[in-house]
């Protein structure tokens, strides 16, 4: 009898993470909580309020949709006096996030409606912050100069490893800056197929620039983000946020606006021309 048989029997074993992949889906189908998910990826803490201005919903709809987020761990939140702050849990959420925005087909230009929306569009495409690291023509240039130099390569096989040589500088570009001496880093940058990989010389290179990587962290040293802007991929990972987390820090970058949108100031367009060749004009 059809009640006696198993349902591997019957070859519809169901994949026991069908219902969490679900739930998870459901939690991010709906377009205020998409307007929340996409907002947090500057990486800062908001409060309700200010969430729900952005988002144009009001404060008890807001409330009910952070609620849900909390709840599925895609947001953490915290309580200082009346206020409510939420972040996005950690990286692994905010890389989700990314990765499925870089999947929407980008929509067709359209005029901004006034000066003030063009210039924070414009800056916005110039340079900002994605999660935490940095991501528009900045980013970009500054994944290609490390490219260009040989400190980052692309991933070539399976399992994170590339052919094991490292890339020289690009045909025309800079000469790459001398690596710091020291004993060769290990091999903890070749872990999975992320995109981008760390070389060696890279690994130097970010010590001896005084940009402290967390080698102990789960997380990819380095991690291929396609730029929504650009539609190219820039730097993310560790390596990428220690580098974003420096430029801020060091003042070659601020924040500017109410978004996520970055200036380089005149210090960091000395310091990125010095350690990696880039030129003033790209950072424009």
């Amino acid at each position: 009898m059809l009640g006696d048989v198993s349902i591997t029997d019957t070859g519809n074993d169901r994949d026991v993470r069908a219902p969490g992949l679900a739930a998870l889906a459901g939690l991010v189908a709906d377009e205020t909580r998409a307007v929340c998910l996409l907002a947090l990826l500057d990486g800062r803490a908001w409060t309700a309020g200010e969430l729900a201005r952005h988002a144009g919903v009001a404060p008890s709809t807001l409330s009910e949709h952070l609620g849900k987020l909390v709840a599925g761990g895609l947001l953490a939140e915290e309580r200082q006096g009346r206020h409510r702050y939420v972040r996005l849990a950690d990286t692994r959420v905010a890389q989700l996030v990314e990765d499925l925005a870089a999947q929407v087909a980008p929509r067709p230009a359209h005029r901004p409606r006034t000066l003030r929306a063009a210039s924070a569009g414009s800056a916005m495409a110039r340079g900002r912050t994605c999660y935490d690291h940095l991501a528009g023509r900045l980013g970009i240039a500054v994944t290609d100069a490390l490219t260009a130099h040989g400190l980052l390569s692309a991933v070539s096989e399976p399992g994170g490893r590339s052919d094991g040589k490292e890339a020289g500088p690009a045909a025309g570009g800079p000469a790459a800056p001398a690596s710091p001496k020291g004993p060769p880093a290990s091999s903890a940058s070749r872990e999975r197929a992320t995109g981008f990989l760390l070389t060696e010389a890279g690994l130097r290179w970010f010590e001896g620039s005084g940009i402290a990587l967390d080698r102990a962290t789960r997380r990819p040293l380095a991690r291929a983000c396609l730029d929504w802007t650009e539609r190219r991929p820039h730097l993310a990972g560790a390596a990428g946020a220690a580098l974003c987390r420096h430029a801020l820090d060091a003042g070659w970058c601020v924040r500017i606006g109410s978004e996520r949108a970055v200036k380089v100031t005149a210090v960091g367009e000395r310091a990125l021309a010095e350690l990696l060749g880039i030129e003033a004009g790209a950072l424009r």
